[in-house]
């Protein structure tokens, strides 16, 4: 499970340091074996089997829907293939740094079961700033479908 909020840097070369915890459940359940891909706001890291399971779903659409086609030149053709080194880090390529707003400061978001974010830490705490009222509507809105 990944979880918590943790504050790092990457470093001149690209490499970011993975939280113990993070690297502890890529254990539990995965090897070292990653997939970054940037999305709108942040870095996506997800393990190698659960960004397979993506691919999977997506394979199992219609090439003739618009939307497939889309997702597939806007978000999947974006995905990097990484992996731990030995001292728990990723090498995030500098394009995918740039494509998902990542200088030196950062703060790795727990995603729950299937995936953690990489956000630049002054976009992270301005989402936060602006969502932070929007929290009690999810809850609701989660609640209705019995989570």
């Amino acid at each position: 499970m990944f979880r918590g909020r943790y504050l790092h840097t990457i470093d001149p070369k690209g490499r970011l340091s993975i939280p113990a915890k993070f690297r502890d459940a890529l254990k539990d359940g995965y090897d070292d074996r990653l997939v970054v891909v940037p999305n709108e706001s942040c870095l996506e890291v997800h393990p190698l089997e659960e960004w397979q399971r993506i691919e999977q779903k997506l394979g199992e659409k219609s090439l003739f829907d618009p939307d497939v086609r889309k997702l597939g030149r806007l978000y999947i053709s974006r995905a990097k293939d990484t992996a731990l080194d030995r001292a728990g880090r990723i090498l995030i390529p500098p394009d995918v740094r740039e494509q998902a707003g990542l200088a030196k400061e950062v703060t790795l978001v727990g995603g729950g079961r299937r995936h953690f974010e990489v956000w630049d830490r002054t976009r992270f705490d301005e989402f936060e700033r602006i969502n932070q009222d929007e929290l009690s509507s999810v809850f609701d809105k989660l609640s209705s479908l019995g989570v």
